[in-house]
């Protein structure tokens, strides 16, 4: 079993387009209305297809992603077609994090923490010391 979200045939729909050549009225007759418009620029639109399959039947219920394409496609303020890009399943990064340990800028051994070690401690004193 399978599930498909979004524009099909995506590769296909892509080659069929051509810079300079299709418009927006074009691209929406071929593929459809965009999965997505940019939210700072409305000529730049964002189709989305992804297709999971199920992996075994060992392995019930779990699904592998087959394909995830993004067709990115940016028109001039005419409304031509200047820039296509397809990205596909191998275009997809494994984000990795950096682990890094951040120092304390005051250590106790510092001036400035022994400093206002000692402003914090005159502050914290009881009442009574403060009124003589």
């Amino acid at each position: 079993m399978s599930n498909h979200h979004g524009s099909k045939l995506l590769q296909s729909k892509f080659e069929q387009i051509e810079i300079n050549k299709t418009n927006k009225n074009d691209l929406y007759n071929i593929i459809g209305p965009p999965s997505s418009i940019s939210d700072f620029d409305n000529n730049k639109w964002f189709y989305f297809e992804r297709l999971k399959t199920n992996q075994s039947l060992i392995k019930f219920g779990t699904q592998k992603i087959k394909k995830n394409n993004v067709l990115i496609v940016q028109f001039n303020n005419q409304g031509l077609l200047n820039n296509k890009k397809l990205l596909d399943l191998n275009d997809m990064n494994d984000l990795k994090h950096l682990r890094s340990i951040t120092s304390k800028e005051f250590k106790q051994d510092n001036l400035i923490y022994n400093v206002f070690s000692s402003l914090r401690e005159k502050i914290n004193a009881p009442a009574r010391n403060r009124n003589k």
